[in-house]
Protein backbone atom coordinates (compact mmCIF):
# COMPACT_ATOMS: atom_id res chain seq x y z
CA UNK A 1 0.00 0.00 0.00
CA UNK A 2 1.85 3.54 -0.94
CA UNK A 3 1.83 6.33 1.25
CA UNK A 4 -1.18 7.77 -0.44
CA UNK A 5 -3.33 5.30 -0.17
CA UNK A 6 -2.72 4.95 3.41
CA UNK A 7 -3.59 8.61 4.01
CA UNK A 8 -6.62 8.46 2.23
CA UNK A 9 -7.85 5.18 4.20
CA UNK A 10 -7.14 7.03 7.44
CA UNK A 11 -9.42 9.80 6.16
CA UNK A 12 -12.28 7.99 4.71
CA UNK A 13 -15.71 9.26 5.82
CA UNK A 14 -17.35 7.40 8.62
CA UNK A 15 -20.63 9.18 8.59
CA UNK A 16 -22.92 9.20 5.43
CA UNK A 17 -23.59 12.52 3.81
CA UNK A 18 -26.97 12.95 5.42
CA UNK A 19 -25.73 12.13 9.03
CA UNK A 20 -23.05 14.58 8.49
CA UNK A 21 -25.87 17.07 6.92
CA UNK A 22 -27.88 16.58 10.07
CA UNK A 23 -24.88 16.98 12.76
CA UNK A 24 -23.91 20.31 11.02
CA UNK A 25 -27.43 21.26 11.38
CA UNK A 26 -27.83 20.52 15.07
CA UNK A 27 -24.21 22.61 15.78
CA UNK A 28 -25.20 25.26 13.66
CA UNK A 29 -28.72 25.46 15.64
CA UNK A 30 -26.78 25.16 19.26
CA UNK A 31 -24.44 27.84 18.18
CA UNK A 32 -27.44 30.50 17.01
CA UNK A 33 -29.92 29.36 19.12
CA UNK A 34 -31.62 32.78 21.20
CA UNK A 35 -30.47 33.25 24.71
CA UNK A 36 -33.03 33.80 27.17
CA UNK A 37 -33.18 37.12 28.32
CA UNK A 38 -34.21 38.78 31.34
CA UNK A 39 -36.85 41.42 31.16
CA UNK A 40 -35.28 45.19 31.78
CA UNK A 41 -38.96 46.38 32.74
CA UNK A 42 -41.32 45.89 34.97
CA UNK A 43 -45.03 46.37 34.07
CA UNK A 44 -47.63 46.72 37.10
CA UNK A 45 -51.02 45.04 36.57
CA UNK A 46 -52.55 46.53 39.45
CA UNK A 47 -55.03 49.31 38.32
CA UNK A 48 -54.00 52.69 39.19
CA UNK A 49 -56.37 54.63 42.29
CA UNK A 50 -58.81 57.41 41.20
CA UNK A 51 -57.32 59.66 43.46
CA UNK A 52 -54.55 60.38 45.76
CA UNK A 53 -50.65 58.39 45.65
CA UNK A 54 -50.96 54.58 44.42
CA UNK A 55 -49.30 51.90 47.02
CA UNK A 56 -46.02 50.99 46.64
CA UNK A 57 -45.25 47.75 44.33
CA UNK A 58 -42.09 45.33 45.77
CA UNK A 59 -39.55 45.83 43.35
CA UNK A 60 -36.53 43.31 43.79
CA UNK A 61 -33.15 44.77 43.78
CA UNK A 62 -30.64 43.03 41.28
CA UNK A 63 -27.84 45.01 41.01
CA UNK A 64 -25.37 44.45 38.41
CA UNK A 65 -22.45 46.32 40.20
CA UNK A 66 -21.55 44.65 43.30
CA UNK A 67 -21.33 47.06 46.21
CA UNK A 68 -17.73 47.62 46.28
CA UNK A 69 -17.23 48.23 42.72
CA UNK A 70 -20.16 51.31 43.11
CA UNK A 71 -18.13 52.92 46.08
CA UNK A 72 -14.78 53.21 44.04
CA UNK A 73 -16.58 54.94 41.33
CA UNK A 74 -18.20 57.23 43.89
CA UNK A 75 -14.64 57.42 45.51
CA UNK A 76 -13.04 58.38 42.16
CA UNK A 77 -15.64 60.21 41.11
CA UNK A 78 -15.12 62.86 44.37
CA UNK A 79 -11.50 63.03 43.69
CA UNK A 80 -11.71 64.27 40.31
CA UNK A 81 -14.27 66.71 41.03
CA UNK A 82 -11.69 67.78 44.35
CA UNK A 83 -8.53 67.58 41.71
CA UNK A 84 -10.17 69.70 39.11
CA UNK A 85 -11.40 72.09 41.78
CA UNK A 86 -8.07 72.50 43.03
CA UNK A 87 -7.00 72.97 39.06
CA UNK A 88 -9.22 75.44 38.12
CA UNK A 89 -8.30 77.73 41.75
CA UNK A 90 -4.35 77.29 40.80
CA UNK A 91 -5.37 78.50 37.50
CA UNK A 92 -7.47 81.79 38.51
CA UNK A 93 -4.14 82.25 40.55
CA UNK A 94 -1.64 81.81 38.29
CA UNK A 95 -3.91 84.01 35.75
CA UNK A 96 -3.97 86.78 38.06
CA UNK A 97 -0.53 86.76 38.79
CA UNK A 98 0.68 86.73 34.70
CA UNK A 99 -1.62 89.74 34.31
CA UNK A 100 0.01 91.68 37.01
CA UNK A 101 1.84 94.60 36.21
CA UNK A 102 5.42 95.41 37.95
CA UNK A 103 3.75 97.48 40.70
CA UNK A 104 1.80 95.04 41.05
CA UNK A 105 4.31 92.16 41.82
CA UNK A 106 6.66 94.58 43.86
CA UNK A 107 3.34 95.67 46.39
CA UNK A 108 2.58 91.70 46.70
CA UNK A 109 6.63 91.28 47.89
CA UNK A 110 7.17 94.32 49.73
CA UNK A 111 5.93 92.56 53.26
CA UNK A 112 8.65 89.47 52.26
CA UNK A 113 10.91 92.11 52.24
CA UNK A 114 10.02 93.73 54.83
CA UNK A 115 10.06 90.63 57.00
CA UNK A 116 13.16 89.33 55.43
CA UNK A 117 15.20 92.75 56.53
CA UNK A 118 13.57 92.64 60.08
CA UNK A 119 14.93 89.08 60.38
CA UNK A 120 18.21 89.89 58.82
CA UNK A 121 18.26 92.67 61.35
CA UNK A 122 17.24 90.38 64.06
CA UNK A 123 19.70 88.27 63.47
CA UNK A 124 22.71 90.27 63.24
CA UNK A 125 21.66 92.12 66.52
CA UNK A 126 21.68 88.33 68.03
CA UNK A 127 24.80 87.72 66.55
CA UNK A 128 26.64 91.08 68.00
CA UNK A 129 25.18 90.04 71.23
CA UNK A 130 26.92 87.10 71.64
CA UNK A 131 30.27 88.18 70.67
CA UNK A 132 31.21 89.96 73.42
CA UNK A 133 34.27 91.79 74.11
CA UNK A 134 37.13 90.97 76.13
CA UNK A 135 40.60 91.97 76.66
CA UNK A 136 43.43 89.37 76.78
CA UNK A 137 45.87 90.19 79.55
CA UNK A 138 49.20 87.81 78.77
CA UNK A 139 50.93 87.59 82.03
CA UNK A 140 54.66 86.72 81.31
CA UNK A 141 56.81 87.15 78.45
CA UNK A 142 56.63 85.45 75.01
CA UNK A 143 58.53 84.83 72.72
CA UNK A 144 58.40 83.13 69.19
CA UNK A 145 61.55 81.36 67.89
CA UNK A 146 61.06 80.97 63.80
CA UNK A 147 63.20 79.56 61.67
CA UNK A 148 62.64 78.62 58.10
CA UNK A 149 65.18 76.24 56.21
CA UNK A 150 64.91 76.18 52.09
CA UNK A 151 66.58 73.93 49.76
CA UNK A 152 66.43 74.47 46.46
CA UNK A 153 67.11 71.41 43.89
CA UNK A 154 66.76 70.43 40.57
CA UNK A 155 66.68 71.47 36.66
CA UNK A 156 63.68 73.17 37.48
CA UNK A 157 64.22 75.04 40.82
CA UNK A 158 61.96 73.00 42.79
CA UNK A 159 62.14 74.35 46.18
CA UNK A 160 61.23 73.31 49.69
CA UNK A 161 60.54 75.33 52.67
CA UNK A 162 60.86 73.71 56.01
CA UNK A 163 59.17 75.27 59.49
CA UNK A 164 60.81 75.01 62.70
CA UNK A 165 58.61 76.93 65.45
Amino acid sequence: MTEHEQSTAAWSPRMSDAEANAEARRIIDDVYRPVRQMPTHFTDATPAPSFGDAEPVRQDDRRIVPAWAAGIAVASIGIGAGVTGIGCGAWLVLKGLSSMTITGVLALCAPFVGLAVAALAIGAAVSKAKSGSSKHVYQGPVTKHTHVSTHTRGTFSRTRNTFHG
